[in-house]
């Protein structure tokens, strides 16, 4: 295990930046790729959005004053830059948030890069389905099992509002889930 301080003092450090950033994306970024496509679901869109989560991450590690973990912080900038990514294709197509992740479930099943079946598609349809945030705080809890107290970190909530979301996330899957 590494030592963040000493890690993040490497970041910083000019003579060392180079080595240590190459070291933080061979660390994090599958994660974060997975984290992302879970969010975006296009794998085309998740590579876009992981290079501008990390070429953010680059300029501003000099600003990054520790008061979270450096994991939560490439996180909380991850997610921002899907939700983002989401927002402006919306925009641009001139549709709902919502409707945006309608269609990209609709294509997830021609995406060559989807590897699940009927029931991992109908799980997804099922999560397009909610709101944004639920959609994020489930994916986080049930995917990637991360502790409440790290999202809260990551998504700058309390843990008690991320258990109700993802309760009543979870109700909201299980009621699409068993509608057929």
């Amino acid at each position: 295990m590494i030592d963040e301080s000493e890690f993040i003092a490497r970041l910083k450090n000019p003579s060392t930046k180079e080595a240590a950033f190459r070291e933080l994306l061979n660390l994090y970024k599958e994660r974060l790729y997975w984290h992302i496509r879970k969010i975006v679901l296009s794998h085309d869109d998740a590579d876009d959005v992981l290079q501008n989560t990390f070429i953010k991450v680059y300029r501003s590690i000099d600003k990054f004053k520790g008061d979270s973990k450096l994991f939560s912080w490439l996180y909380r900038i991850a997610t921002n830059e899907s939700i983002t990514l989401i927002n402006k294709n919306a925009k641009r197509l001139q549709i709902t948030d919502q409707d945006y992740q309608t269609n990209a479930i609709n294509n997830l099943s021609s995406d060559v890069y989807f590897e699940g079946d009927a029931i991992q598609l109908k799980l997804q349809k099922a999560i397009a389905t909610l709101p944004q945030k639920q959609q994020i705080v489930f994916n986080m809890r049930y995917f990637e099992d991360l502790k409440y107290k790290d999202m809260a970190e990551i998504l700058d909530t309390s843990e008690g509002a991320l258990k109700s979301s993802y309760h009543i996330a979870v109700k909201k899957i299980e009621a699409f889930l068993t509608s057929d």
